[in-house]
């Protein structure tokens, strides 16, 4: 275990890690960073089993913001692990002080993919299909663009949720990241990818994050080798954004940042859960001021009463 308040990392660095085949494959790419970045520093991966991933029945929204990630940090306040590795899009808009976003790594394909059964895309898929998707944004979305679609929630790991369109009752499409599938090598699976412009990605999609414990000076110095300048503003961004008007990656809200040539073009959407009443708004600016991008366009979204319209407080 790193040491706390010390510059020099111990001989062995734990890494901890949900025990899915994804989070495994993303978290075993990590490591291979590290080790490259780090040489003569051991690193351990420690699988930590969390309540989203014991409980695949009921619905994330009910389970709480940062589902996915509570335990990890359980890990990391007791000294189990010195890094986390997380999904960006599970985590909350901030941390506790306690904790540092050490690194971000080169985000993967933000996008989400849209499979299906026929091998239709959304806009052509015919009225009355069933949609499956765990996620309150792309069910806000699926209905936002295609209100005759009946979309179906549906949990499980990567690998779960394409095994139901195999079923002879299973839906007739699904929705997942488009970097889950590719990192998991699934990526021929893939029907359409739905562009970031329309289809708004979630806060973080495609992006990996590293936490550590803020004291721990070693680790962060270790870790920060492998952050990726371009990704880090971009989800400083989004990040912002989700922030000011208080969502969480459980509501009907996404933000998608991309950061080309020192400028970043954001978009950003917000609904009823029904994805009947939805605000939308687009804003470029200098990269430099990647959070104050964010920031004004959370604003926008509060004068605009996103905020009562991702809770469904709305007439």
């Amino acid at each position: 275990m790193t040491s706390t308040n010390d510059t020099t990392p111990s001989s062995v660095v734990k890494v901890g890690t949900r025990g899915s085949e994804l989070a495994l494959t993303q978290t075993g790419h990590v490591v291979d960073a590290l080790k490259s970045s780090n040489p003569g520093v051991a690193f351990e991966l420690v699988v930590i089993k969390t309540i989203g991933d014991r409980d695949k029945c009921q619905n994330l929204a009910t389970l709480g913001v940062a589902v996915f990630v509570r335990e990890l940090e359980e890990a990391l306040r007791d000294g189990r692990v010195d890094i986390a590795v997380h999904s960006l899009k599970d985590m909350p808009s901030s941390l506790p002080p306690e904790f540092a976003l050490a690194a971000v790594p080169n985000r993967e394909d933000p996008r989400d993919a849209f499979v299906s059964r026929s091998g239709e895309t959304l806009e052509k898929i015919p009225a009355g299909s069933r949609v499956g998707t765990g996620s309150a944004r792309r069910k806000a979305l699926i209905k936002s663009l295609r209100p005759d679609l009946v979309v179906e929630p549906l949990r499980g790991n990567v690998p779960t949720r394409l095994g139901k369109l195999d079923e002879a009752d299973g839906p007739d499409a699904v929705v997942l990241a488009a970097a889950g599938l590719n990192r998991l090598g699934l990526e021929n699976r893939i029907t359409q990818h739905l562009s970031c412009s329309s289809f708004v990605s979630a806060v973080g999609q495609g992006a990996l994050a590293l936490e550590t414990r803020t004291d721990d000076i070693a680790t962060i110095s270790l870790a920060g080798k492998i952050d990726h300048e371009q990704t880090r503003l971009e989800v400083t961004a989004e990040r912002a954004f989700l922030d000011e008007i208080g969502g969480g990656c459980s509501a009907s809200v996404s933000a998608h940042a991309k950061n080309r040539e020192g400028k970043i073009t954001f978009s950003a959407f917000a609904s009823t859960p029904d994805g009947i009443t939805v605000i939308r708004e687009y804003l470029s600016g200098d990269a430099s001021n990647a959070a104050e991008i964010g920031r004004r366009i959370g604003q926008l979204f509060v004068e605009r009463g996103a905020r009562q319209l991702v809770a469904g407080d709305v007439d």
